[in-house]
């Protein structure tokens, strides 16, 4: 049996302001109308021998991720939550003592959840050559045959081809991300590939090599499993126990060090979209070259990538340019310049601004809120709210709350009060009053809300009662 197991726990902050902490690459439809996790699960459902997969994500993401999956009818082996991001190597390992709870001793198909592969049935050949070699006890990377001199990817060099007629070879080196004038040497050579971040292996055979080369990483990753609690789809981690694990790649903790390893080559139409550049590789073009997403006008525009999600962008006479407008913010760059967004994201974090985090509609499981108007002591949301979904039972200390329903019904618990309000109803929550606001019907709920008070922060919440098992938002 294969499971696979999907690595979602990145940031994604080099697609910022697309990609956001609270809504990153992997969560977001950047390359077609499923979002990057919805396409990486797809790509393998249906495959001979495949169990359902294994969720790596940060817990920040657990309600995204499942509802992502419900959406394609997906149920999951499990959701295991990473308190903190810890690279790949502990990911791997959680997952690998997971999957053997399940199945004696599964192959793992270790798939990031961010990347594009457009020839699904090549990607397939590739896996199949990868069962044969892991039921071997071998260590698979998959390489990416290079097709041009790409800083921006680690690269791994063949070395002697096997016999078993796979077309995989040891790895003789992994090499870091290049330069250019090195990146061109290795494509010249003929003798590497782009290292993908996919790989394959008996779960038993990678236990032990990370209990060989990185005891400290699979050890407490035993542990944390064991310990691991239940909490409605997920599977939840000691925080406490998987802050103190290092955080290592699986590159540089095993696949660096073990005789096991070997490199299946193959050319799919692969891109991990790293980058607004890479995203204008793989996007669809017009006869200028242009990548063109939203409401955009453009004369003499050419070589561009240019996404609008709410405002009209009108663009003369640029080339080779990446113009990105949010509802809360706008980026502007050259194409060959976009690696340097995240000294942008550093600037973010330094001042501490909300841009970095999340975007003005804001997911919860329940559904989603979106600030539309806010100054001093007051702030306007629109609230959606999903067909049988409810907010928790709570209350406020610092602000009241006035609710109009705009679609939808509502059913309202207000103190010792419950209502049902519809279209064009409203209701007054005074401050301190516990309150509740659920969706009885079978169609979206949704309302506009008016705060009013001193601090309308979002910690300014006591939850008495939550179908989620949260704490706070």
């Amino acid at each position: 049996m294969i499971i696979p197991v999907i690595l979602a726990g990145g940031s994604g902050t080099r697609l910022w302001p697309l990609s956001r902490q609270l809504y990153p690459k992997q969560m977001i439809d950047i390359y077609n109308e499923k979002t990057m996790l919805q396409n990486t699960v797809l790509r393998i459902e249906g495959f001979e021998m495949i169990a359902p997969p294994i969720i790596v994500c940060n817990e920040n993401h657990r309600f995204m991720a499942a509802e992502q999956l419900r959406e394609i009818n997906i149920d999951p082996l499990a959701i295991i939550l990473e308190p903190i991001g810890r690279n790949t190597a502990p990911a791997i390992a959680l997952a690998a003592f997971k999957a053997m709870k399940h199945e004696k001793d599964p192959i793992l198909l270790v798939l990031p959840a961010d990347h594009v592969i457009e020839k699904v049935m090549d990607f397939h050949a590739a896996i199949r050559a990868g069962i044969k070699e892991a039921e071997k006890g071998n260590l698979i990377t998959f390489g990416i045959i290079p097709d041009s001199p790409e800083t921006g990817y680690g690269y791994i060099k063949k070395g002697d081809l096997l016999e078993s007629g796979t077309g995989a070879s040891k790895i003789e080196k992994f090499v870091e991300k290049p330069d250019l004038a090195t990146a061109k040497k290795l494509f010249d050579s003929g003798s590497y590939c782009w290292n993908s971040g996919m790989f394959m292996f008996k779960a038993s055979e990678i236990i032990k090599e990370l209990e060989t080369h990185a005891p400290d990483i699979m050890m407490p990753c035993k542990g944390l499993i064991e310990a691991g609690v239940q909490d409605l789809d997920f599977l939840r981690l000691s925080r406490e126990g998987f802050q103190d694990i290092p955080s290592d790649s699986i590159d540089y903790a095993v696949m660096e060090k073990t005789s096991k390893g070997i490199v299946i080559p193959f050319k799919a139409g692969w891109n991990d979209l790293g980058s607004f550049d890479a995203l204008w590789q793989a996007g669809k073009k017009d006869e200028s070259m242009n990548v063109i997403k939203g409401d955009v006008l453009t004369h003499d525009v050419k070589g561009s990538y240019i996404n609008s999600e709410s405002s009209l962008i009108a663009a003369v006479g640029i080339e080779k340019f990446v113009i990105v407008e949010t509802k809360d913010a706008i980026l502007v760059s050259p194409r060959d310049r976009v690696q340097d967004v995240k000294k942008i994201v550093k600037q973010l974090k330094d001042h501490n601004r909300n841009e970095i985090v999340s975007h003005r509609k804001v997911y919860r499981p329940w559904g989603s809120y979106e600030t539309i108007d806010a100054e001093h002591r007051f702030q306007v949301k629109r609230i959606t709210v999903k067909p049988g979904a409810k907010l928790s039972l709570q209350k406020h200390f610092h602000r009241a709350e006035h609710w109009t329903v705009v679609s939808g019904a509502a059913t309202i618990t207000r103190g010792d009060e419950e209502m049902l309000l519809k279209e064009d109803e409203s209701t007054y929550i005074p401050l301190g009053t516990l309150h509740r606001l659920e969706n009885p019907g079978k169609i979206p709920l949704e309302l506009i809300e008016v705060q009013s008070g001193s601090y309308l922060g979002e910690d300014d919440i006591v939850r008495f009662d939550d179908v989620y098992g949260r704490k706070k938002d």
